[in-house]
C-alpha cells in the first residue's frame, strides 16, 4: 500500500508518452533531463531560492512518471534503463536534501540540516530495504512513504515556504517507511525459510 498512485492516470499519460515517441526522445534522455533538473533544484536550494528549488523538484521530478512508460510503450525497456533510473533517482533526491542541508548550515540552523542529513540516510534506506529484499527473491512494493510522496512533498513545502515542517516530515516518515519495509521484508523471508526447511 502507498499513499500516491505509482502511475498518472492513462488519460494524461498516453498522449504524452505518444508525443515524445513521436519526436524520437528517448527514457534515457528523459531520466538524464529530470537528474540534471534536480540538480539545478539543489543549486537553487544551497542558494536560498527555495520557491524555484520546490517548482523545480515538481517539475523535474515529473519526467520520472514518463520514463519508464515511454520504455514500455516504444518496446525499449532493458535492465540498463531500470538500473540508470533508479540510480539517478537516488541521486537526484541526495541532491536536493543536500542542498537544503547546505542552505541550513549557511544560514546557521543545525536543525535543518540535521534533518536534512536524517532525511536523506532514511530516503536512501527505503530504497536499499526494498533493493535488498528483490536480491533475495521477495519483491517488496509497499511502502508508506515513497519516492513519490517524498517527491511532491518536498517540492509543494519548497514552493509554499513550509521547509522546517517538510524536512521533520521526510526524517521522520523516511526511517519510519524503512523499518516498515524492513518488518514487511523479514516477516516474509522468515516465513519462506521455515516453508522452506518444512519442504526439505
Amino acid at each position: 500500500m502507498t499513499l500516491l498512485p505509482r502511475r498518472a492516470p492513462a488519460a494524461i499519460l498516453d498522449p504524452l508518452v505518444r508525443g515524445l515517441a513521436a519526436v524520437h526522445v528517448t527514457p534515457t534522455m528523459l531520466t538524464t533531463a529530470g537528474f540534471l533538473g534536480n540538480l539545478l533544484a539543489a543549486w537553487f536550494a544551497a542558494q536560498g531560492d527555495l520557491v524555484l528549488a520546490g517548482v523545480a523538484v515538481l517539475v523535474f521530478s515529473a519526467l520520472d512518471m514518463l520514463d519508464g512508460a515511454l520504455a514500455r510503450a516504444t518496446g525499449t525497456a532493458s535492465r540498463f534503463g531500470a538500473l540508470y533510473d533508479s540510480t539517478l533517482d537516488r541521486l537526484s533526491e541526495a541532491a536536493v536534501l543536500g542542498g537544503l542541508l547546505w542552505h541550513a548550515l549557511a544560514s546557521g540552523s543545525d536543525e535543518q540540516a540535521m534533518l536534512a542529513f536524517v532525511a536523506t540516510v532514511g530516503s536512501l534506506m527505503v530504497s536499499y530495504v526494498r533493493a535488498r529484499s528483490e536480491g533475495l527473491g521477495l519483491a517488496l512494493r509497499d511502502g508508506l512513504f515513497t519516492r513519490a510522496e517524498r517527491v511532491v512533498l518536498i517540492g509543494v513545502a519548497l514552493a509554499l515556504g513550509f521547509t522546517r515542517v517538510a524536512l521533520w516530515a521526510l526524517a521522520v516518515l523516511t526511517v519510519l517507511t524503512a523499518l516498515q519495509r524492513l518488518w514487511i521484508a523479514s516477516r516474509a523471508l522468515i516465513a519462506e525459510d521455515a516453508l522452506a526447511r518444512e519442504e526439505r
